[in-house]
């Protein structure tokens, strides 16, 4: 049986949604599941008895009477709220009692209490978000979307093989190819970081390292999996969001302005919803955090209940294909660590808030 531990008090619609998602998640997956739903008991219980789940055994509550709230300091689970439920959650994960954690709340708290508590895998150096976005073809996987704001070439040559195996393991995609943001798609261009990364991804032999990709070529099908530090990564991320938003409102103002108009997006209602629901992040679930000693969803600020059981979903699917020990695997077969690559580049590594 695979269990998840869920922050009920993450997001915008705690803790509301996050309980109805793990009521649905518990009504449409398939596998034996296990929800352990960390938070304060008494509200708990009040929300599961409104979907008549008080009684059900697949269901586990552990306490929990402190909130990161969004303007907390991203340190806050592990020095001044060590009883928040984001903690208390990730360490359920620690003792056993869970295999993974889903949260909707301050990123920078999750990240910072599954890396206190779990550590990485072995030979990894630094967790990465890594975030699905869809394209006209099929979708790439973005890392790092903001987990770490400094990286040093080993970390981005790290998530280049961890998108990799959550590409192909996952997402099913035979070869996934690897693609390094840049300024430029010639070799050479960018700064020490990118280019002594293009230089060590060139050299691995078995990873189908493309070279340099362009901001202009995201969404042109040139690459699987696409890499860079969670700075860039932060701010793409967001960017895209907002335009994904003003493009719908944009074209809502437009498609009213005269009757013919109207008419036609009458007409087209189908593929307007087709397009909505591909580029909805809830259905995608949220971003795993890859690279722990454990496994970590973290899911949008404003995740509804469908993106939380969807979170559930791809936490659950991770812990079943085995993804962390596929990592492993690989990336001692590459010998991909700290000691194995001396960096010339030198970075500080905080983590974000």
């Amino acid at each position: 049986m695979i269990s998840i531990a869920i922050d009920i008090m993450g997001g915008d619609n705690a803790p509301s949604a996050p309980i109805e998602g793990a009521v649905q998640a518990l009504d449409s997956l398939s596998e034996d599941i296990k929800l352990v739903l960390v938070g304060p008991e008494e509200l708990i219980e009040e929300e599961l008895a409104k979907h008549g789940k008080e009684d059900d055994d697949r269901i586990e509550i552990r306490h929990a009477d402190e909130v990161i709230e969004m303007d907390d300091p991203a340190s806050s689970p592990i020095r001044k709220k060590k009883n928040s439920s984001v903690s208390l959650a990730a360490e359920e994960v620690k003792k056993g009692n869970a295999d993974a954690l889903v949260s909707a709340g301050h990123t920078g708290a999750a990240v910072a209490a599954t890396v206190y508590k779990l550590r990485t895998l072995p030979g990894i150096q630094r967790p990465g978000i890594a975030t699905v976005f869809p394209t006209p073809e099929s979708a790439f996987l973005l890392i790092d979307a903001g987990a770490n704001v400094g990286c040093k070439p080993v970390h981005l040559v790290q998530y280049g093989i961890m998108g990799e195996i959550y590409m192909r393991e996952i997402l099913g995609v035979e070869n996934p190819r690897i693609g390094l943001l840049n300024v430029g798609d010639e070799v050479g261009k960018g700064n020490d970081l990118t280019k002594e990364t293009h230089d060590i991804l060139s050299g691995l032999e078995g990873v189908n390292f493309v070279g340099n990709v362009e901001g202009s070529d995201l969404f042109n099908d040139k690459a699987d999996v696409i890499i860079c530090d969670g700075f860039v990564g932060n701010v793409l991320l967001k960017s895209c969001e907002s335009l994904a938003t003003a493009f719908g409102r944009f074209l809502k103002g437009l498609l009213k302005k005269n009757a013919p108009r109207k008419i036609g997006a009458f007409l087209s209602r189908g593929a307007f919803q087709d397009f909505k629901e591909l580029s909805d992040y809830a259905e995608y679930g949220g971003a795993p955090l890859l690279g722990l000693n454990g496994g970590c969803i973290i899911g949008h600020g404003s995740s509804s209940a469908v993106a939380i059981r969807n979170a559930i979903r791809v936490a659950s699917e991770s812990v079943a294909y085995h993804l962390n020990d596929h990592i492993v695997e690989r990336i001692e077969k590459l010998e991909i660590t700290t000691a194995d690559i001396n960096s010339k580049t030198e970075f500080a590594s905080p983590v974000s808030g």
